[in-house]
């Protein structure tokens, strides 16, 4: 398997152009993130990345995690990567240093994401999952909860869970049947059992702390009536130190088509009526607990699309470049390297292309996250977590859909040899496939995205997104460089298809939304085209006005505005042909129940 190298130089250019790195260590809260210091950060993060996590990915591949006896271990290889994982402070790098945490913007955090997922997706797993059980907390714990779990947590002495779905609810969480019992003591008891718990029991960290949904006695029907609660797997003594084991266990472990190294666990809680747990939050309103962590999780998980579709590309290329076979037109006589035929430089390229969009994408988002807790206004605080809102399921669903798309170019490029194991390009295929699926499926994203995101504030939001999409398009037009007027040329279609596809949504969502479901998918995918592409532009301009400059990196500054224009050639004249679809609705959907069994 190719060796894994981070990407910092175009780490860095994303993070300076799209995540405002310049300028972000002049907000209070992040007056530390100077630039030099988020270079080291990356820097060190690639070390950690390519020499330690990256060999144990096709280790764990193999080995797989095992349950024996109830007990639960990963590969032996993990350990060690762990151990230098939480050693390196990394598991603190977004939190707060009042719990230990490096309080650096969500920016790095997603950058340095992106490394632990390239190197192994399954051992980066627990990472995720912490990331997001400890944002839980830090938003809904009580201040003993959050002095009891946070620092622990944060350090990588314990790791944290989410247990939402059971055998017969699938995504629709109102179905749950787990109980939540009150004790004496303030206490709860939890009795029930949860399915798809990543990293629900291993042998890595001293404790587990599971976020678990429940219902309590009298609750109202649906999700109305689910509550949130902390179940650490050894219950927590008085003193901080660990106390006998709760009452939770792993049953079982599923066997997958990928992410084997990460345990995929059925957790039972209260088979012997003695499970505790402690509630988050309020009494009935769990899903708020529990969708902090979700939205952080979306985010993650568009992550690892953005991260396998970048490691497999990494292994595409090198392929190409040794691999010889046949002759290229014009090339002299002999097989040349595979690299010097167009369809596998237009693979490479759309590989290249896409993953530049992917990384401005999610980039953008974390912004929003960031600019949302540290910019000087609440006009402006309250305009970029709208913004956070509307970009996540675009970033999850697009980024994940467009993840299993590339790795499957690379496992193309390979050719025959793509399709044996050994040379471990079907992994990254195999491993990107659960992503489109959990922490809510792309079908739901889209869902969200029209009923929910779209429609908020009036769809001021959306608009705004719009406008400065357009306010770009000038910029591209006088730009020096033909480049620039051919991405001009495709952006502006596109983007105005966009607008009136969104017209269509907001027109329909709320008087007809059987209309907007038939195709949210559709406009879910024009958006992620549009939107990319206009990071993209950005990046261009960006990469030209930098040229000139002394010591300027020509060829990686002239590949940037080459990727633009490529996506742009490429892409946005599909993105402007979706709105006929878009606005098609639900008129043939209405009737393929009956026309599917005819």
């Amino acid at each position: 398997m190719t060796v894994y190298s981070a990407p910092s130089r175009e780490l860095m250019f994303t993070l300076e152009t799209i995540g405002r790195l310049n300028d972000i260590s002049g907000y209070e809260l992040y007056e530390h993130a100077t630039p030099e210091v988020i270079d080291q950060v990356l820097e060190e993060a690639g070390k950690l990345a390519r020499d330690v996590i990256a060999p144990t990915n096709p280790i764990g591949d193999r080995e797989g995690a095992k349950i024996e006896n109830g007990k639960v271990t990963v590969p032996a290889a993990f350990e060690a990567a762990w151990k230098a994982y939480v050693e390196g402070g990394w598991p603190g790098v977004p939190f707060e240093p009042e719990f230990g945490g490096q309080g650096l913007p969500w920016t790095v955090t997603v950058a340095v994401s992106e490394l632990w997922s390239s190197s192994n997706m399954a051992f980066g797993l627990i990472m995720l999952l912490n990331q997001g059980a400890t944002e839980a907390i830090m938003a809904h714990g009580t201040e003993e909860q959050k002095a009891t779990y946070l620092e622990k947590m944060i350090a990588g002495e314990w790791t944290g869970t989410m247990n939402l779905t059971e055998p017969q609810a699938g995504s629709d969480l109102g179905e749950i049947k787990s109980k939540a019992v009150p004790a004496e003591d303030g206490t709860w008891r939890i009795k029930g059992q949860k399915i798809f718990i990543t990293f629900g029991e291993h042998d890595l960290s001293q404790n587990i702390i599971h976020l678990v949904l429940a219902k309590t006695p009298g609750a109202p029907a649906g999700s109305k009536g689910i509550s949130c609660f902390i179940v650490p797997k050894y219950l927590i003594n008085a003193d901080g130190s660990l106390g006998q084991r709760n009452d939770v266990r792993c049953v079982s472990i599923e066997h997958k088509i990928g992410i084997h190294g990460s345990p995929t666990c059925v957790m039972a809680f209260g088979d012997n009526d003695d499970c505790v747990g402690y509630m988050i939050g309020k009494e009935n309103r769990g899903l708020q607990a529990m969708f902090t962590m979700m939205n952080n999780a979306r985010l993650s998980v568009g992550v690892q699309g953005l991260a396998l579709s970048e490691r497999a590309y990494q292994q595409a290329l090198a392929f190409a470049q040794e691999r010889r076979q046949s002759r290229a037109v014009g090339a002299p006589p002999g097989p040349s390297a595979i690299i010097d035929h167009p369809d596998i430089r237009r693979m490479l390229f759309t590989m290249r292309s896409t993953i530049d969009a992917m990384r401005a994408l999610v980039c953008r988002n974390a912004l929003a996250i960031d600019l949302a807790k540290a910019a000087a206004t609440e006009e402006e605080r309250t305009a970029e977590r709208a913004m956070a809102d509307l970009l996540t399921p675009i970033t999850k669903a697009w980024c994940t859909d467009r993840g299993m798309d590339l790795t499957s170019l690379n496992i193309q490029i390979h050719g025959g040899m793509g399709f044996i194991e050994e040379t471990g390009a079907g992994q990254h295929w195999r491993d990107s496939r659960i992503a489109p699926i959990y922490e809510g499926t792309n079908g739901i994203q889209a869902i969200d995205l029209v009923m929910r995101k779209v429609p908020m504030h009036g769809g001021d939001t959306v608009r705004g997104l719009i406008a400065e999409i357009e306010s770009v398009i000038p910029a591209l037009e006088t730009a020096e460089g033909a480049d620039f007027k051919v991405i001009a040329k495709h952006l502006a279609p596109a983007t105005a298809a966009f607008a009136e596809a969104t017209e269509w949504v907001l027109a329909h969502a709320t008087n007809d939304p059987n209309e907007v479901l038939a195709t949210a998918c559709t406009y879910l995918e024009m958006a992620g085209n549009v939107v990319g592409a206009w990071l993209l532009a950005r990046l261009a301009l960006a990469a030209g006005e930098k040229l000139d400059q002394d010591g300027a990196d020509r060829k990686f500054l002239t590949a940037r505005i080459a990727s633009a224009r490529y996506f742009a050639e490429q892409r946005l004249p599909v993105a402007a042909a979706l709105l006929g679809p878009v606005t098609s609705g639900n008129a043939l959907l209405a009737d393929l129940p009956d026309l599917l069994v005819a």
